[in-house]
């Protein structure tokens, strides 16, 4: 934005101020990851590609008319019997002029993504004999969803991928209108099952058996489909197109293998649970694993326990003394995936959450930004759990067939249970992402004072690991209650916030995604924090879909007020309180690109001064290219 018209006070001087000179000069870590074939990973391009080198693949004007949806139909997806896959059309006014540059510029850098066309869930996650198996809802044909079938790539390290083919595709009647998601259990004799949801020809929704044609196969390139598929179809009571998205299995007490799908009953969400001796023949168990008035179909749920002591993810199957469970569902309604923590009483199959006020869909979720239909699964190469989720795109149909892609998927995060709180788990990208690091800047004590904005001279800003903690001094000046949780973004003044990054920003603040904390005093002294994201001014393109984003972080007494922000082009996750509130954002700019991306501190309270800590990394890009299967 222009100086003049800035919604932060300027500095008398009217220029911003400049922070203490860096502890610590530029050091470049030389990241060198052992591949497949000694795989050299890509130096970041900080300039525009030309003119004849851009990433995304353009479709003709007559393709991207007849596949553009109606805005006036349902969205993609609706119809079928799943949640929507399409965006409405946010904004009346026309499209953006956008170039090559600025499409190639929102290409991720080190987020897992297809070559080209459509993504949305993961599924079946899995590490088998020294490669991490990622598969995934995908159109061959197009960038906006249609056509599912299974995606597979693989990995050594959850952050470099290789593309192998198509997994599975549906040419059976049982899923002749989808290979939809599903997960992967490994067994004790080294078996591999995988269960998946099938859109029969009537777009009837089974769960279908398929197992690996050769277990010798590292790479489990081909897959064979049991031939007696449906292994299940929709209960009494449960309707056609409710009854999808199995879990990973896990075995009791008595030996019998348990998964649990979601479903609804009228508006009430719902799991059930199946047990089975050889994930052929089933038994529904009587009643349910749990429930939630109001809460609507229950999509993609998952379950899995974590220990309260421990730093080291557990077995799906684990249970006993010092261990809670995880219940987690994507809620088709509102389009979030919300968790509770709680007990599993193995002897009736059903999970009590110990909080009943943060009940599955009423309380906490993973993420608070765009974010959806995630999967965990354990990886016992590292004993620990990995959640993947999937991250949509919020522009349209028509500018994301212009580009020839859709979507992609959060940096792989470790899971643990938050023994402080006791109430939230901690997310935290995993430990890979660090071997992408170049060259650090570190700054120690930066006073940005309310109302001010001081830059942070590190160089481009598109690929970046930002560690940053805050201290405040306060002001003795009227208190400002302002508005609550998030308001309404960054603009939104109050006495103690909001403070935080202004990252994806041009030197001018025409465009800028600020990531910031809002504390707020109640009238009986209770501190509340609040951790936000606002998208509102990220992009100056209208029909992008720009909100603010946000919930409640417990900081707890000792602790600063923290938050670890990784930056890849048009996607920014915010980790705040080490990771125990989430925010995925999708962002446009079409100034902040390139060599233009600048990064800020801000200070919009009235009422406070901060001071900022900081060290922040330069990213390299990750090698994700296809599998050289002609050379093994």
């Amino acid at each position: 934005m222009d100086t003049n018209t800035s919604s932060y006070t300027p500095l008398p001087s009217g220029t911003p101020a400049t922070p203490r000179r860096p502890l610590k000069g530029f050091a470049v870590i030389f990241a060198s990851v052992i591949f497949l074939m000694s795989l050299v990973a890509l130096i970041i391009n900080q300039g525009p590609p030309q003119q004849d080198g851009h990433h995304h693949k353009k479709q003709s004007a007559s393709t991207a008319s007849s596949e553009t949806m109606s805005y006036s139909r349902l969205p993609r997806g609706i119809a079928q019997g799943v949640s929507a896959k399409s965006n409405p059309s946010f904004s009346d006014e026309a499209s953006y002029n956008w170039t090559n540059a600025m499409f190639s510029w929102q290409r991720t850098a080190f987020h897992f993504q297809p070559e080209r066309n459509w993504m949305n869930d993961p599924n079946g996650p899995m590490f088998y004999k020294g490669w991490y198996h990622l598969f995934y809802q995908y159109n061959p044909d197009s960038a906006v969803w249609g056509n599912i079938t299974w995606g597979h790539a693989v990995s050594i390290d959850l952050i470099h991928w290789l593309y192998l083919p198509l997994a599975m595709v549906p040419d059976r009647w049982f899923d002749a209108n989808g290979v939809w998601t599903g997960s992967s259990t490994i067994l004790p004799d080294g078996q591999i099952v995988i269960l998946y949801t099938g859109s029969t020809n009537e777009s009837v929704q089974v769960q279908n058996l398929a197992y690996p044609a050769n277990l010798s196969d590292p790479l489990l390139l081909h897959w064979v489909k049991y031939s007696g598929n449906p292994v299940l179809t929709p209960p009494p009571g449960i309707g056609s197109t409710d009854f999808r998205d199995p879990t990973t299995a896990w075995i009791g007490p008595d030996g019998l293998w348990r998964i649990t799908l979601g479903s609804k009953v009228n508006k009430t969400g719902i799991s059930i649970v199946y047990t089975t001796a050889n994930f052929i023949d089933y038994e529904l168990l009587e009643g349910v694993l749990h429930a939630v008035p109001g809460t609507g179909m229950w999509e993609c749920v998952d379950f899995y326990p974590v220990s309260i002591n421990g730093s080291k993810g557990l077995e799906t199957s684990v249970n006993g003394p010092g261990v809670k469970h995880v219940l987690k569902a994507s809620l088709d309604d509102k389009k979030m995936d919300y968790y509770a923590i709680g007990t599993y009483f193995v002897e009736n199959n059903t999970w009590i959450p110990d909080d009943p006020k943060i009940d599955v869909g009423i309380g906490l979720k993973y993420d608070y930004g765009r974010y959806y239909a995630s999967k965990t699964f354990y990886d016992q190469n590292k004993e620990r759990r990995i959640l993947l989720g999937w991250i949509n795109e919020t522009d349209t149909e028509t500018d994301d067939l212009e580009k020839g892609w859709s979507s992609l998927q959060t940096i792989p995060r470790s899971v643990l249970f938050d023994n402080a709180t006791g109430t939230h788990l901690l997310q935290w990208p995993v430990e890979e992402i660090e071997d992408l690091r170049l060259n650090s800047t570190e700054f120690s004590d930066v006073l940005v004072e309310a109302g001010t904005v001081v830059p942070l001279d590190i160089g481009t800003a598109t690929q970046l690991d930002i560690f940053v903690e805050f201290e405040l001094d306060v002001l003795e000046t009227e208190c400002v209650n302002g508005s609550v949780g998030c308001g309404d973004g960054a603009t939104d003044r109050s006495t103690l916030g909001p403070f935080g990054i202004l990252v994806l920003a041009d030197e001018t603040l025409s465009e800028l995604t600020p990531v910031y904390f809002r504390v707020s005093n109640s009238t009986d002294g209770d501190v509340t924090t609040y951790f936000c994201a606002d998208e509102t001014r990220s992009s100056k393109a209208p029909e992008v879909y720009k909100t603010v984003y946000g919930g409640q972080v417990p900081v707890l007494d000792g602790e600063t007020y923290s938050a670890r922000v990784l930056v890849d082009h048009s996607i920014v996750e915010s980790f705040a309180q080490g990771g125990r509130t989430v925010i995925a954002s999708r962002v446009y700019p079409t100034e902040a690109i390139y060599g233009a991306a600048r990064l800020f501190l801000f200070n919009n309270a009235t009422g406070v001064n901060v001071k900022a800590t900081l060290k922040i990394w330069q990213l390299n890009s990750a090698f994700i290219h296809p599998f050289p299967l002609d050379q093994i």
